[in-house]
């Protein structure tokens, strides 16, 4: 099993392709040669990134400007997708707040669902059609490790990336022998290789460098995970840490000491 190869004919759709994962997953695409639709919110940094890797690479980059947590905008993404043939779904979009529920404004709650599951369910059903018409393709969802534990003062974001996980690892089986492959990403923290120590968060000051995961080895690591058909790909030694410690940390221990931590960080 391979990824499908780049042709003329064919686009990669990188949702979140404006910073972080989803650009670098869509540059190092760029780079094997696949044409791409990229989406986010800020079309300038997409018409630029854009730009760019046409230089570099000599693809065709179409830019979508979209903001996934919106319905509307989700069905105009589908019917473009529609119109295209789509080898490679990368949905990589998605935010996250920190601190209680009962506390967060309400309305950005539930943009947050609508762009982490809502969206992420409504483009793969879309592209699913034409790849097993075609016998080809590839999918890849972002959830997260913070998805395998009920994290107190994340309660949206878990919810949101549980489904991820366990709706992406489903259609992992599902998918079996028909040419389509399912990839589940569950990173646990992910950063640029360098962050300057004014924009350092509290994250960043207690996690040591080394052990993180870079946007640029978390979508090389990813790229080879969906080129064998792997089920999960958990990138960098703390995400391995922190989707092993899950499994094995009883939830009524593990919950609530994350859950300060997470206090914190929204405090």
């Amino acid at each position: 099993m391979t990824l499908p190869s780049p042709s003329p004919q064919t686009h990669a759709l990188v949702t979140g392709a404006s910073q972080g994962i989803g650009m670098a997953m869509a540059r190092d695409l760029a780079s094997m040669g696949h044409n791409l639709i990229v989406v986010a919110r800020r079309e300038a940094v997409l018409q630029e990134f854009a730009t760019e890797l046409e230089a570099a690479h000599g693809v065709d980059v179409e830019v979508f400007a979209a903001d996934l947590s919106k319905h509307d905008e989700v069905t105009r993404l589908i019917e473009l997708i529609d119109a295209r043939r789509i080898s490679i779904l990368i949905n990589s979009a998605g935010i996250a707040t920190f601190g209680p529920l009962v506390k967060q404004d309400w309305d950005h709650e539930v943009d947050q669902f609508n762009l982490n599951a809502t969206a992420v369910f409504r483009l793969t059903r879309a592209v699913l059609d034409g790849m097993l018409e075609r016998k080809s393709g590839a999918i890849c969802n972002v959830g997260s490790a913070a998805g395998n534990v009920p994290i107190p003062n994340n309660a949206t974001y878990v919810f949101t990336k549980a489904g991820v996980n366990a709706f992406t690892e489903a259609l992992h089986y599902e998918l079996k022998g028909t040419g389509v492959t399912c990839t589940l990403l569950a990173p646990g923290p992910v950063r640029d290789a360098v962050v300057p120590d004014a924009e350092k968060s509290i994250v960043d000051r207690v996690v040591p460098g080394f052990l993180w995961t870079t946007y640029e080895s978390c979508s090389r690591e990813t790229l080879e995970g969906m080129a064998k058909n792997q089920r999960r790909v958990v990138p960098g030694p703390l995400s391995k840490a922190m989707n092993a410690i899950s499994k094995a940390a009883p939830t009524g221990l593990i919950a609530p000491l994350v859950g300060r931590f997470y206090s914190k960080i929204g405090g």
